[in-house]
């Protein structure tokens, strides 16, 4: 990751005497720097932009938008990240407190965000012509984000966390700010300028197999996908199918996943195995598949 352009920084050398290298682990604050990589052809490609925000709280229909950062960059075919431009920040004002327990975490204060607005127009612009809008943790950030910015229509998404397979790759767990550590860095976590570098450094991480993170995503995003609902599952089974990655939808009244279309067939025989076998499952029902859309499966 060293050619792609991040200022490591000086630091001054701390004391080891009589600590075992191998115990000690130095992290550098990341510093994305603007301009080419050094890798492929800068001004070839396609252009994805990284997104994130903060919010006063979790429900797009009853909270709003407090910060909003994006970056754009260059890939190409094989995923390498060719050219970073420039980072966009913008504070917005909800016209109402923010939360205490948000503040905690963001640093964000009424008075920090006090008369300020999203530039609407340059915002919608930069994400419109974009080929991939990306976010790690994409499901909650699209509903906030085309809900602020309705003009960008309904772009293709992508997630930096849900569509690369981290542990796969000896990563441990899939948060941004345990993601970036142990690839050597650290950031000012929970802002959402800090969160969008930290999303396109780590994309281009070299993994196991030699391609970059951002080349795994890509091919999660090529691939077909369903979201698969456990019909009927007995309350008994809540547990076991949490640890399976299912989540509960509420209105709807069922578990659900997401998966690769790879993964289907092996689903489908877990499903049969532990969720509708005869024993715990005498009603004779089955799971539900639909194909979700290529670029709006986290929708």
């Amino acid at each position: 990751m060293e050619a792609l352009s991040i200022d490591r920084g000086g630091c001054p050398a701390a004391s080891t005497d009589a600590v075992p290298s191998d115990d000690v682990r130095i992290l550098r604050r990341l510093r994305l720097v603007e301009g080419p990589t050094g890798l492929g052809d800068p001004d070839a490609g396609t252009v994805a932009a990284a997104i994130d925000v903060e919010t006063t709280g979790f429900d797009a229909e009853e909270d709003g938008v407090i910060e909003l950062a994006l970056r754009r960059f260059r890939y190409d075919a094989d995923g390498v990240v060719t050219r970073i431009g420039r980072l966009y920040t913008w504070r917005e004002d909800p016209g109402r407190p923010i939360p205490a327990d948000v503040s905690r975490l963001t640093g964000l204060t009424d008075q920090s965000v006090a008369g300020q607005r999203i530039d609407t127009g340059l915002a919608t612009r930069l994400l419109s012509d974009a080929a991939l809008v990306i976010a790690h943790n994409a499901p909650f950030d699209l509903k906030f984000v085309e809900k602020r910015l309705p003009g960008i229509g309904r772009p293709d998404w992508a997630c930096s966390m849900q569509d690369i397979d981290w542990p796969a790759n000896g990563y441990d767990g899939r948060k941004l700010g345990h993601l970036l550590s142990q690839a050597g860095w650290y950031h000012d976590a929970h802002s959402a300028g800090a969160d969008v570098d930290a999303v396109i450094a780590l994309l281009g991480q070299r993994l196991a197999d030699g391609r970059s993170a951002m080349g795994h995503l890509l091919e999660a995003h090529a691939e077909e996908a369903w979201s698969v609902s456990a019909v009927g599952a007995h309350i008994s089974l809540k547990d076991v199918l949490k640890r399976r990655r299912y989540r509960w939808d509420p209105e709807r009244k069922v578990w659900h996943r997401r998966l690769p279309d790879r993964d289907r067939d092996e689903e489908r025989a877990w499903l049969a195995e532990r969720i509708y076998a005869a024993d715990v499952n005498p009603f004779g029902n089955e799971p539900q598949w639909d194909r979700l859309d290529r670029g709006r499966r986290h929708a």
